[in-house]
């Protein structure tokens, strides 16, 4: 009975090493992935943020990016916005905008955000310069901030437009399109 139960033992403290082995291994890899930081980089991305009406009036080109935690696309690219946050650190805000926080209703309704991630590009004196919908590489993103920091055309890109202001006659004749008018 004895070398019975001490094989049962072994079996046992077997299988705690191999959860404990396979927790560190587990706990390496996401800080391998994440540079270190248990934070994710959108979590970094977000919690560095500006807020919007600082970044928009600093003197300084503003990416405002609207995001979701739980948009994949959002989540995937958010390595590459952090990359060119920190590379353009000194001349460039990089501001997130998280949809589904009410507080931000007013930015998702005036910005008119149909789609996320959605990246409006702002010029140093906080004028809207495009929009552009949907996922970027590192090499478009930076593309973008240099264009912005140049003060340079932004890129033709699929899914990024420039804006032109509207006369202001214009926009108070016209509605809105929730005003089903």
């Amino acid at each position: 009975m004895t070398d019975s139960a001490s094989s049962s033992s072994l079996s046992t403290m077997q299988k705690v090493l191999l959860l404990v082995s396979a927790l560190v291994l587990a706990v390496s890899l996401f800080l391998v992935r994440n540079g270190g930081s248990i934070e994710s980089p959108l979590d970094q991305l977000a919690r560095r943020s500006l807020s919007p009406e600082v970044a928009l009036s600093n003197g300084r080109p503003t990416i405002l990016e609207f995001y979701a935690d739980w948009c994949e696309v959002c989540r995937e690219m958010a390595p590459a916005m952090l990359e060119v946050e920190q590379s353009h650190s000194a001349d460039l805000d990089v501001v997130l905008v998280n949809i589904d926080n009410p507080r931000w209703l007013d930015l998702t309704d005036r910005y008119d955000v149909t789609g996320i991630p959605q990246l409006n590009l702002f010029s140093a004196d906080g004028t809207m310069r495009g929009r552009s919908l949907g996922a970027r590489t590192e090499t478009e993103l930076n593309s973008i901030a240099n264009a912005l920091i140049d003060g340079s055309p932004i890129p033709a890109l699929t899914g990024v437009g420039s804006t032109s202001a509207l006369p202001q006659t214009a926009l108070a004749d016209s509605t809105g399109p929730r005003s089903h008018s």
